[in-house]
C-alpha cells in the first residue's frame, strides 16, 4: 500500500468539514482539499491533476454539477477513482453518470467506515493496474526488438510511463522529460536523449513490421521514416492507454 490516497471532496459545507475531521488523523487517506461547488472543484483539479488519487462528490452542487465535471473530467482525459455521494436516485442522472464509469455510489448521510473501506479498496485497484501496465509496456518494448540490456530501454520506459501520466509532459521533453529520467539515473540528459534515438534506431532495425505498422501508422512499411524521441514516447503512452482501457474494461 502507498504512502497516502490523497482524496478532493466536493460537497456542500458540512459534509466537507465532516469528512476532512474524520480523516484528519488517518494513517493512508488524506483529504488534500474541499470545495463547495463544482467550479472551485473542477479548478482545483486541473490545477492538481497529480495530487489527486480519489474524489468524493455530490451530483447536485452549485455553480457546476457533477455530470459537468465528470464530462470536463472525460474529455480532458483526467482518469481518478470517484465515489458519488447523494440523497436521491434519480435513475436518469444515475444512467448519465453511469457513461462516464464512476466507481462507486453512496447514499446520504454518508457511512463513514463504508466510505473508509472503498477508498482504501481503490489503493489495492491500483497496486494491481500499476503491475499490468509494467507488464504491458515490457513486453511492447521487447516486441518493437528493443535490447532490455541497453540504456535506451530503460529510459524509453520511463519517459514513456512519464508521458503516461502528464500528458502535457510531451511538449516538455527537452526542459523537464530528459532532466527527469537523468536525475533517476544519474546521467545527462544529452545522454538520455541520444540512448534513446539509438534505441529507435534498433526498433526500426529489429522490431515487429506488422505491430509497429498498427502503432506507428502503415508509413513505415513505405519508407521506414523513424519518429522523433518525443514522437516515439507520445505513441507508445497512447498505445499503453489503450491497451489499459482494455484490460480493465
Amino acid at each position: 500500500m502507498k504512502n497516502s490516497i490523497r482524496v478532493l471532496v466536493i460537497d456542500n459545507d458540512s459534509v466537507t468539514k465532516d469528512l476532512e475531521k474524520y480523516f484528519s488523523s488517518h494513517e493512508v487517506i488524506k483529504v488534500v482539499a474541499c470545495k463547495n461547488n463544482g467550479e472551485d472543484g473542477l479548478s482545483y483539479l486541473i490545477n492538481h491533476i497529480n495530487d489527486v488519487d480519489v474524489i468524493v462528490m455530490d451530483l447536485v452542487i452549485p455553480k457546476m454539477d457533477g455530470l459537468y465535471i465528470l464530462s470536463e473530467m472525460a474529455s480532458r482525459k483526467i482518469n481518478k477513482n470517484v465515489i458519488v455521494t447523494t440523497s436521491f436516485r434519480d435513475e436518469h442522472i444515475l444512467e448519465e453518470a453511469n457513461k462516464f464509469g464512476i466507481d462507486y455510489y453512496m447514499l446520504k448521510p454518508i457511512n463513514y467506515a463504508s466510505l473508509e473501506k472503498r477508498i482504501l479498496s481503490f489503493d489495492d485497484n491500483e497496486n494491481n493496474k500499476s503491475f499490468e501496465q509494467e507488464r504491458l509496456l515490457t513486453s511492447l518494448l521487447h516486441n518493437l526488438g528493443i535490447p532490455s540490456h541497453i540504456r535506451g530501454y530503460q529510459y524509453i520506459k520511463e519517459g514513456v510511463q512519464i508521458v503516461y501520466k502528464d500528458e502535457k509532459m510531451i511538449s516538455y521533453v527537452t526542459k523537464d522529460v530528459y532532466p527527469e529520467i537523468a536525475k533517476k539515473f544519474d546521467t545527462t540528459s544529452t545522454r538520455v536523449e541520444r540512448a534513446i534515438r539509438h534505441a529507435i534506431e534498433i526498433s526500426w532495425n529489429r522490431g515487429d513490421i506488422n505491430l509497429m505498422e498498427n502503432i506507428f501508422g502503415n508509413s513505415v512499411n513505405i519508407n521506414r521514416d523513424k519518429p522523433t524521441n518525443a514522437e516515439y514516447l507520445s505513441t507508445l503512452a497512447d498505445k499503453l492507454r489503450v491497451d489499459n482501457h482494455l484490460a480493465y474494461n
